[in-house]
């Protein structure tokens, strides 16, 4: 995947400010929030950052998940909290359950982005998940955003890799520098 457009807003977690629904003490109100997509064998639910993308199955390493379908923008002037770049200026508004994903910097999984001709001669870019490591049902599902130095925030993933901020590994030394 390549980094995001300027203007597309590289947050692509869905903030706990904006969850539709805030958990009572009880924890009654954390179901309002799971949707199950069996088709692509995953559901969305609360996370340590919002909401995310938790495996209902097993996935193997180098196994396809699904499209992440959405809205696509021409132009470098969309931004949103979810958009994801597709080629140099476009972007892609992902519908769930794959907006929201979740960052981890030792991430089970990646975005695969693929070159189409579509049937009626046109052309353009698809996103696909893909599987990095093997995934037990239950577990979260995770990419790497790789945002630019430029948008990097700190990073909570709490992985034994954690670079400690939400950037491209390329580009941490940029971050470090300037902190």
């Amino acid at each position: 995947m390549r980094p995001f457009p300027a203007a597309c807003h590289p947050y692509l977690v869905l903030r706990a400010d904006r969850a539709a629904a805030v958990p009572s003490a009880s924890g009654a109100n954390l179901m309002d929030n799971c949707h199950e997509y069996r088709e692509q064998g995953v559901r969305v639910g609360p996370s340590a950052f919002g909401l995310g993308v938790f495996s209902l199955r097993s996935f193997s390493a180098r196994e396809v998940v699904g499209p992440i379908e959405g809205r696509i923008f021409d132009g470098d002037l969309y931004e949103s909290d979810y958009c994801m770049a597709l080629g140099d200026h476009s972007a892609l508004e992902p519908e769930a359950p794959f907006r929201f994903l979740n960052h981890c910097c030792q991430p089970n999984c990646s975005l695969l982005e693929y070159e189409v001709e579509y049937d009626d001669g046109t052309g353009g870019s698809e996103l696909w998940l893909a599987v990095e490591t093997d995934i037990e049902p239950g577990e979260q599902m995770t990419i790497d955003y790789g945002w630019p130095a430029r948008s990097a925030i700190p990073c909570g993933c709490g992985s034994p890799e954690c670079r400690k901020w939400i950037v491209a590994a390329e580009e941490l030394g940029e971050v470090e520098s300037d902190s």
